[in-house]
């Protein structure tokens, strides 16, 4: 059999997809009962996936099966876990076993994120991980942010959290992954004696490089497949490259650095000024000009952390004052805004989404499920005019 790089079959997220569309479509009238009917029999799921409660439950039941056989485990083993020797046989019988069974488990019983396959997939990073935790000991003990024996081990988390990302499409996996790689950064960074200053440039520069790395794979011809992954990894890239030139973060975290009990002033203080101000600006104008409703909500809560960000140096009124007319401000753009979109303006609406007036044309949907699976796009759903491809990089409203 040939092997494949995802452990689940990427049609099955694919189909997934095709069926939350017609769902969609169906509700907001553009297509019939039969026709839904129709799409749904060509996009089989073939894979198991429960109620959201019941995934819970199978992850809590599953992640205490794997606790109790690690506890079994190390206690057969001899010597238990007081020799490091036996502790990293261990964590390596745990890994491969859960592993092991986690692939068994795909290729029988077909879950798809079903709680329980999550929870095995937990249980053997951990114990990977642990690896490398047992191997940051044996060479001298935890490190700091700025110590030379972290990058190795950050390294080795970033390659293992990565591998699951790829295979599994793991959203977790995938925001560890992340903040592995921008710890490794800020590790590198650091070891040099302009680093403290440099830092948040680091960060900035590692976030976009991220972000532009989630754009390019968005147009892969796996993109449902690693949708949430994607999108996860996008509003971590996102956060981290605001914070990385917040003033206030800048500041403080120089502090930390430093290990300073005040947070004297910085340097280049008024860049820090602007890219506070200026980087929510940009996600808002961004958010609205491609409809990427991802980078609007974080251009949102940037906005509001940048105010806070500025009360927080320059209180100019009482705090129950500055919170009231705020509140007041806020309540009074939400709601002209919403009376102005009520009618679709700029290719905007205030309607629900379900509710938002007709921007597909169904033709290519239609003549794809006549002509089989074989005949569905496979990425972006770009039937006529909209698009909802990419992440929220390039979709329209």
């Amino acid at each position: 059999m040939k092997f494949r790089i995802q452990a689940y079959d990427p049609a099955w997220a694919l189909h997934a997809a095709a069926r939350a569309a017609a769902a969609r479509w169906h509700r907001q009238g553009l297509l019939p009962e039969t026709q839904r009917a129709a799409i749904d029999a060509a996009s089989p799921l073939g894979y198991y996936r429960p109620a959201w409660l019941l995934r819970v439950v199978l992850f809590f039941f599953a992640s205490l099966g794997c606790a109790t056989a690690v506890g079994f485990l190390f206690a057969v083993l001899p010597g238990g876990s007081s020799s490091g020797a036996v502790l990293t046989a261990g964590l390596c019988l745990s890994a491969g076993g859960f592993l092991a069974v986690l692939e068994l488990t795909i290729a029988g019983p077909r879950p798809y994120h079903a709680g329980y396959d999550n929870a095995l997939l937990y249980a053997a990073l951990l114990a990977l991980l642990g690896l490398g935790v047992q191997a940051q000991v044996a060479v001298g003990g935890a490190d700091t942010l700025a110590g030379p024996r972290l990058g190795p081990f950050l390294l080795y988390g970033l390659v293992v959290l990565s591998a699951a990302t790829v295979r599994y499409a793991d959203p977790l996996a995938a925001a560890l992954a992340f903040l592995a790689y921008m710890a490794l950064a800020a590790n590198l960074a650091l070891q040099t004696a302009a680093g403290p200053a440099l830092l948040p440039f680091v960060a900035m520069l590692a976030a976009a490089g991220a972000g532009a790395a989630v754009r390019r794979l968005a147009r892969g011809p796996h993109y449902f497949y690693y949708r949430t992954c994607l999108r996860t990894t996008k509003a971590l890239a996102l956060a981290a490259f605001y914070l990385g030139g917040n003033y206030l973060v800048v500041r403080e975290g120089n502090a930390a650095l430093g290990h300073l009990s005040f947070a004297p002033q910085i340097p280049f203080a008024p860049l820090f000024y602007g890219l506070t101000a200026l980087v929510p600006l940009a996600y808002l104008y961004y958010g609205l000009r491609y409809h990427d409703r991802l980078t609007l909500t974080a251009g949102l809560l940037a906005v509001a952390f940048s105010l806070f960000t500025l009360r927080y140096y320059r209180a100019l009124l009482p705090p129950a004052v500055a919170a009231t007319l705020a509140g007041a401000v806020l309540l009074a753009v939400a709601a002209a805004t919403l009376r102005y979109l009520r009618t679709p303006r700029h290719g905007l609406t205030a309607a629900a989404d379900d509710e938002a007036p007709p921007r597909f044309n169904l033709e290519t949907l239609v003549v794809a499920q006549a002509n089989g699976v074989a005949a569905a796009p496979a990425h972006g759903f770009a039937f006529g005019g909209g698009q909802s491809g990419g992440g929220g990089a390039n979709g329209q409203w």
